[in-house]
């Protein structure tokens, strides 16, 4: 059916008094936004993402498909692949009743201490921008608006709240809002304002979500607020800022409808945010008595070059809905197998001496599989975005499963059991009442009376399924059965009065003032209160957590445990007599929750619980060692070069240990090029500060030059430049071919022909850097500005046409506040990665006035064809 067009929703506006206008402008609740049935509005239903669609509820029970971190899907350089996986979230936020995915995250990896960066993509905006449009227009080809968050400079996590972001005007337009231009171009339905201010302005009330997002780059959808960033009234509410999210409470529900009668707020104002909450409706199907809206917009006329990325990002309609029907749901046996192939595309080799992967099983007596992140695999991140998988296949069970009847595998974990409480799980507990695995969640009232009871799979509750409401009290209660005698230690997490008894014993009680008002602090991973208590094997024991509810403090409550310690001795020499048995040894290694999450940024690269030191010592005992990395980021790897075999997965989602042996076992390839630089010590990155001064202001005073780019004006190499990823071939790259000379603003291919001198069927992702020498402006030494992937037989020749966007040779005017290209000679640099560049020729650009574009910084409005940024 036909969308409705901005034509049709403009007199819906006349439908709507000044309070109808002003109660749409808050949310509801946590995840809805109001209906309103005079013009026939639905509830919109808002979720985090991107590694997966939560829903409107925190529950353990209600699961969702997991797919790799957002660094992982950064690292295969594959665009069809991104819209594929795309469109397998738009499937399931259609399963769960989602509207608005809360994805994907296009914020910078400046610094490798970002805490965050796991739902980041990488420390390039080209490869940023690319890689989140292709996302994008997969969850829209589905009906379901992403939101490209967080806009702008919330690149970091320390005192996210309040940080005062310091960017030049170049560097903020070339390099951070660069990744929301190209989603915008995208057709991105949603955008999210960050917590953070910019230049001293809390991006809710940013003159820059006027221009350039709106007015400049003609951004014509909702800018919804990051979960309580609308702090004030007056200077948001005469901001860009459109919707107030979560409700029903904050400052425009208290006061906007007075600030618009009294004149403090222009109607105009409030009639925009109101028509793009209506058109936003109306393209996820919200809006219309028959509850039929526009689906699959992505405002793009697809032309497909060697990644198949879209280069045209042009409007269909003028309203960025092109008319088609959604995308149909993905089958679970087809999600699975996109998934596992995800896994393998975004692995990055980082080495592999002396050709020791892919390994052959049919070569194999004996694998010993070592680390308790073979077992414990990290398949996400923490904070906001975390989902709750039905199966998880570890990279233990992947192993066995490849070499099930080939070769015999060996497990040890090497370490000792971890002295981090971990949420009671059916592994450990009881339910009470029922006695199934589990645990009992009640909500109690003042006096200790039950008002609501139910059977949840975690001793970590982060909400029951039914609000508090009266309630005054949290508890969570289980039977535990110890499997070795000695000193545990137990665990409470929440806020308030709390209190905690083992075996009819309080062992902890106290009261714990809230002292965060940040979301994820509060309502997501409150801090542990910890204490220790005698328990003997075998002998099940009452457990009972309590925490009182007060306003504003959320409902977060955790029962948590961890096992005596563990004498570390033993457990490394199972582990090295396992490893000199095998003919191959596979040790896992990663980041913990506390040493990589939301809410806090990283104090160290370093990986924790003495993995380094495991490391060495399989080494040592087998020098047949691949090393896995589970993380999220960078971590410094201190005995990277003494290894073989070095595979970074990322988090790489629920089908880890299937996708990982795929790899491990040469059923495919590792398709992952580093998104983001690698050092080989955390003293040797150039740029690493977080934290703002006590001023409360984060100064980029690098401007520009971030990631490889600092690294390569410190003139020190990184361990692993950024694009850097082995396969199973090899490649010679034989030739550049620069076009001719190009006209400032205009597009141009450049040809690069390679050839697979290695033995067997590769993928290459072919790379494009620019460089100017005797610029007349500051620039970096080089910068990316294009990329294709090619594959080829071996001893095949193939030419990657790499489409580079006429923006490339320009640089931002702070004089003019828009775009101006140098005329003259431009560097053209092509390799695997950027410290890696054994091509180059030249191109001209000829005199001549830039093509306005889109983000030209003159306000005026655009339409028609626009290209995306590419820097």
């Amino acid at each position: 059916m036909a969308a409705m067009t901005d034509e049709e929703t403009e007199p819906l506006l006349d439908k709507l008094d000044a309070a109808m206008k002003v109660r749409l402008l808050t949310g509801a609740s946590t995840w809805r936004t109001y209906a309103e049935p005079a013009v026939g509005l639905r509830p919109l239903t808002l979720s985090d993402g991107p590694a997966g669609v939560r829903g409107e509820t925190w529950d353990e029970r209600e699961t969702s498909l997991v797919l790799p971190s957002p660094t992982a899907l950064a690292a295969s350089w594959d665009e069809r692949l991104l819209t594929d996986l795309g469109a397998l979230l738009a499937s399931e936020a259609r399963r769960k009743g989602v509207d608005v995915l809360l994805a994907p995250t296009l914020n910078l990896h400046r610094s490798p201490l970002g805490g965050r960066h796991f739902e980041c993509f990488s420390e390039d905006p080209l490869l940023t921008g690319r890689t989140g449009a292709a996302l994008i227009r997969g969850i829209q080809s589905g009906g379901v608006a992403a939101t490209a968050k967080h806009f702008v400079g919330n690149d970091a996590e320390t005192d996210r709240l309040t940080v005062d972001v310091r960017i030049d005007e170049r560097t903020l337009h070339e390099v951070y809002l660069a990744p929301f231009e190209e989603a915008v171009a995208a057709g991105v339905w949603a955008v999210m304002s960050a917590y953070n201010k910019v230049d001293g302005v809390t991006m809710s009330a940013s003159p820059l979500l006027d221009r350039p997002l709106k007015k400049d780059w003609g951004f014509d959808g909702l800018v919804v607020s990051d979960w309580g960033g609308v702090r004030t009234l007056l200077e948001t509410a005469r901001s860009g800022q459109d919707l107030a999210m979560p409700g029903p409470d904050g400052p425009w529900a208290a006061g906007l409808l007075a600030a618009l009668e009294q004149g403090l707020v222009p109607a105009e104002a409030v009639d925009d945010k109101v028509r793009r909450l209506l058109r936003l409706a109306r393209r996820v199907g919200a809006l219309g008595a028959d509850g039929v809206g526009a689906f699959g917009s992505d405002r793009s006329a697809h032309r497909v070059n060697g990644t198949g990325s879209d280069r045209s990002a042009r409007r269909v309609d003028g309203t960025g809905s092109d008319r088609s029907a959604r995308r149909p749901p993905v089958a679970p046996d087809a999600a699975r197998a996109l998934l596992r192939r995800a896994v393998s595309a975004g692995a990055v080799l980082l080495r592999n001496e002396g050709g020791l992967l892919p390994l052959d099983p049919a070569a194999l007596g004996s694998v010993a599989v070592i680390g308790p992140h073979a077992t414990a695999v990290r398949i996400q991140g923490g904070g906001s975005a975390e989902v709750f998988p039905e199966d998880v296949v570890t990279p233990l069970a992947g192993v066995e499963r490849a070499l099930e009847g080939v070769a015999s595998v060996t497990y040890r974990p090497g370490l000792p059991p971890s002295a981090r409480p971990q949420p009671l799980g059916r592994d450990r507990a009881r339910d009470p009442r029922d006695g199934e695995p589990g645990v009992l969640v009640r909500l109690l009232d003042a006096h200790g009376a039950e008002l609501h009871a139910e059977h949840r799979l975690s001793g970590r509750i982060v909400e029951p399924s039914v609000p508090a409401g009266d309630a005054a009290l949290v508890e969570i209660r289980a039977l535990f059965r110890p499997a070795e005698s000695g000193r545990w230690t137990w665990a409470v997490g929440g806020w308030g009065e709390m209190s905690l008894s083992v075996d009819g014993h309080e062992v902890l009680s106290g009261t714990f003032p809230l002292d965060s008002d940040d979301p994820t602090r509060v309502h997501v991973a409150p801090p542990l209160r910890t204490v220790g208590a005698e328990m003997t094997a075998d002998r099940e024991v009452e457990v009972v957590a309590r925490r009182s509810l007060a306003q504003g403090s959320g409902v977060a409550t955790v029962l948590a445990a961890a096992p005596p310690a563990g004498d570390a001795d033993p457990a490394r020499a199972e582990a090295l007599a396992a490893a000199r048995a095998a003919d191959v040894t596979v040790v896992v290694v990663g980041t913990t929750e506390q040493s990589e999450s939301e809410g806090h940024d990283r104090e160290s690269l370093d990986l924790p619980e003495g993995q380094d030191a495991l490391v060495r010592a399989v080494l040592r005992a087998n020098p047949r060692t691949v090393v896995v990395v589970n993380a999220g980021g960078p971590v410094a790897l201190p005995w990277h070069e003494r290894v073989p075999a070095l595979l970074l997965a990322w988090f790489p989602g629920q089908e880890a240990g299937d996708g990982l042996a795929d790899v491990l076992f040469g059923r495919a390839e590792p398709g992952g090029r580093l998104p983001t630089t690698w050092a080989a010590a955390q003293d040797d990155v150039p740029v690493l500060g977080t934290a703002p001064g006590a001023d409360g202001r984060l100064h980029y005073a690098e401007g520009p030059h971030i990631g490889y780019r600092a690294w390569l004006r410190s003139g020190a190499a990184p361990a692993y430049w950024f694009g850097h990823g082995l396969g199973y071939t090899a490649w010679e790259y034989e030739e550049l071919t620069a076009p001719e000379p190009v006209r400032p603003g205009e597009p141009f291919d450049v040809r690069v022909r390679v050839r697979n001198s290695g033995r067997r069927r590769g993928r290459e992702v072919v790379q494009v850097y620019l460089a100017r020498s005797g610029s007349a402006v500051e620039r970096p030494v080089r910068g990316l500005i294009g990329y294709a992937a090619v594959e080829a037989e071996p001893g095949e020749s193939v030419v990657a046409v790499v489409r580079v966007d006429g923006r490339a040779l320009a640089h931002w005017s702070p004089a003019r506040h828009g775009w101006e290209t140098e005329p003259g000679a431009f560097t053209l640099l092509g390799g695997p990665s950027a410290g890696d560049l054994p091509l180059t020729a030249e191109v001209v650009a000829l005199p001549g006035p830039d093509s306005a574009g889109k983000g030209s910084g003159n306000g005026s409005e655009h339409d028609g064809e626009r290209s995306p940024l590419m820097l």
